[in-house]
């Protein structure tokens, strides 16, 4: 399995990257959370996942998964290891909220606060808190970092939300909502987190 990708970025959304190594690009899935840490960046290195998708009905994709930061994978792996949350969930969550807040929503069994994230039910939020909460609590995988902001918000913000699977007009409507009921400038990670909780 790929530990881990570094080289230049020849490509970037809020969704994916495409980094070039050794003469090879690489398409790779990644959160919010991590774009905003490396939207600045001409080159970067990111923690990877290789996951294996489809079923016996299906056929088998293979998607890479990368991550700024090493915790923010840890996390991703645990989730996925969940019955019922796939790994298009798993980066929504990671979308909607750091890794530190998922913990600290597990660990204090927040239903709610995961509830309020696209594609998690209650059932799913109950399952994710069950599994998870002794882990968490026993172990300290998180980091922070600060956060950078961008200058075409809105339009970052919209693409990532098309890109997550929300239609345009839906997209747009709701991003216009929370710009509006905003009392101060949003950068591209706020604007979206908000707009998934209003979506």
């Amino acid at each position: 399995m790929l530990a881990y990708i570094q080289g230049n970025i020849t490509s970037k959304t809020p969704t994916h990257v495409i980094i070039e190594s050794g003469g090879l690009g690489y398409f790779v899935n990644i959160s919010l959370n991590t774009y905003v840490k490396i939207q600045d960046k001409s080159s970067c290195k990111l923690h990877t996942y290789l996951h294996l998708g489809g079923s016996l009905q299906s056929p088998i994709t293979i998607s890479l998964y990368g991550f700024f930061e090493e915790a923010e994978r840890q996390i991703f792996i645990e989730l996925l290891g969940i019955s019922g949350v796939g790994a298009a969930t798993v980066r929504m969550i990671l979308s909607s909220m750091t890794a530190e807040e998922i913990q600290r929503a597990i660990v204090t069994e927040n239903v709610k606060l995961l509830e309020s994230i696209k594609g998690i039910g209650p059932k799913t939020a109950k399952r994710i808190i069950l599994e998870l909460k002794d882990k968490f609590g026993k172990n300290h995988l998180l980091t922070t970092a600060p956060l950078q902001g961008s200058n075409n918000v809105k339009e970052e913000a919209l693409s990532a939300l098309v890109m997550l699977g929300f239609s345009r007009l839906q997209a747009e409507q709701a991003v216009q909502k929370v710009m509006a009921a905003s009392q101060r400038d949003l950068s591209t990670e706020e604007l979206i987190k908000q707009t998934l909780k209003a979506i």
